[in-house]
């Protein structure tokens, strides 16, 4: 299953924008587990958005 580059490129701004707000919504200190782990799912998320949109630049590239 191999998504299109337009929706790839949502995926991942949505991903970056779910960091982002992650990120702003951290505690300066005592952060709470689930903080934590809802940052690491957002970094996990957009390292695997930014990961599928290489590989559709690559299989784009392989095909030319």
């Amino acid at each position: 299953m191999t998504m299109d580059r337009q929706t790839l490129l949502a995926r991942r701004e949505q991903c970056a924008q779910e960091l982002a707000e992650a990120r702003a919504a951290m505690p300066f200190h005592s952060a709470r587990p689930w903080q934590l782990e809802r940052l690491e799912r957002a970094e996990e998320e957009l390292a695997e958005a930014e990961r599928l949109l290489a590989q559709c630049a690559q299989e784009a590239s392989d095909a030319k």
